[in-house]
């Protein structure tokens, strides 16, 4: 069984679509070929009050697509040399997305860029086969039991509150 995620799926409350997407297949269409790999690792970035998220500041250029509709991408440059792939959740002007950090045998979200070939020309762009990168259900359930919450990478910034939500999701 592989289903398509549809704008239905993303268009929920962000944890609940962070901790379901692990188990579920990223699947990039390239060069006549497809390349798939499990999520196994996801982190939340929910609302305009997120000061770990790009959106607490408002819209911006950058930030523009978090606000639009669920089920596109949100891909942005770090650091001055990576990628990083997201995908908008929740409803329409209500700044959310999860970040991809890893999937099978990838572990780092600017590795899973590298390893499907994301770069900005997805940014804004549906989450679907016609823009050749989607999100795949292929019946693996992932076992509570199995799912571990931790805190956010790479926010100190946003302080001790934000910093210390337990919204990073991964298989252990």
């Amino acid at each position: 069984m592989r289903r398509i995620l549809t704008q239905k799926f993303f268009d929920r409350p962000t944890l609940k679509v962070a901790e379901e997407l692990l188990g579920k297949y990223l699947v990039r269409g390239y060069r006549g070929k497809e390349i798939a790999a499990m999520i196994t690792e996801v982190e939340a970035y929910d609302g305009p009050n997120d000061k770990g998220s790009h959106a607490s500041r408002g819209i911006t250029q950058r930030t523009r697509i978090m606000f639009g509709p669920a089920g596109h991408w949100y891909v942005y440059f770090t650091y001055g040399m990576h990628w990083m792939l997201n995908i908008v959740t929740g409803p329409e002007e209500y700044p959310a997305a999860v970040l991809i950090r890893g999937v099978e045998d990838v572990r780092g979200p600017a590795r899973v860029t590298k390893f499907f070939k994301i770069d900005k020309r997805f940014n804004g762009r549906s989450a679907s086969r016609k823009t050749n990168l989607w999100i795949e259900d292929r019946g693996i359930r992932i076992k509570k039991s199995l799912i571990n919450k931790a805190p956010r990478i790479g926010i100190d910034y946003a302080g001790p509150y934000w910093s210390k939500k337990r919204w990073r999701f991964f298989i252990q």
